[in-house]
């Protein structure tokens, strides 16, 4: 975020953004949440213009908040703070929408066990109440990369150097991933 301070806000406070940004560099609260206090009501209401969920256009405004809070040391803004604000807050927006697309790709992937009639009905439950906890574990609770290559090492049966090519990662990563899968499905299930 290293970027030249030239356009510049001063709002009833009296002090303008230039000023509150030098200060929130040297870790100042009170600056920063002057700053919070100005922008973050235009925030909110372009996130929840974008999103249409209130509760993830709080999510998107505080991660904005906080990213700018993380980078305050290196914060030089060439372009208006708020630009800077709306570009933060647009990329974690999308960034939410494309997790989505893909959960919903896998949230169906996982296959179901076909049960005989000779299948006892108490381990057919049993069986079924399993499947739905590891979908849930799967989907939930598995990161976005470690989801796709566990459902494709395990339920689609390839192999670590066909997933590599399809994902466009590492065999080693594949192994890291297929096995961080494992932990957390092992962790889960106890």
């Amino acid at each position: 975020m290293a970027r030249e301070i030239s356009q510049d806000t001063v709002s009833e406070s009296g002090i303008s953004d230039t000023i509150l940004l030098e200060r929130v560099q040297k870790s100042d609260i009170d600056a920063f949440r002057i700053l919070f206090d100005r922008y973050q009501p235009v925030v909110f209401r372009s996130a929840l213009y974008r999103t249409r969920d209130q509760a993830l256009a709080h999510d998107i405004v505080q991660e904005t908040f906080l990213r700018i809070w993380d980078k305050r040391a290196s914060l030089h803004v060439r372009v208006s703070f708020l630009a800077l604000l709306f570009r933060i807050s647009e990329n974690l927006g999308r960034d939410h929408a494309r997790k989505e697309r893909t959960r919903e790709r896998f949230r169906n992937a996982v296959p179901r066990p076909a049960l005989s009639e000779q299948d006892d009905p108490e381990e057919a439950l049993n069986l079924s109440l399993l499947q739905e906890k590891l979908e849930s574990i799967i989907n939930d609770q598995l990161p976005e990369r470690c989801r796709a290559v566990f459902l494709l090492s395990r339920f689609e049966g390839k192999s670590n150097r066909e997933i590599a090519v399809t994902l466009g990662i590492s065999v080693r990563t594949v192994e890291h991933q297929v096995s961080l899968a494992l932990r957390k499905i092992r962790k889960a299930l106890r």
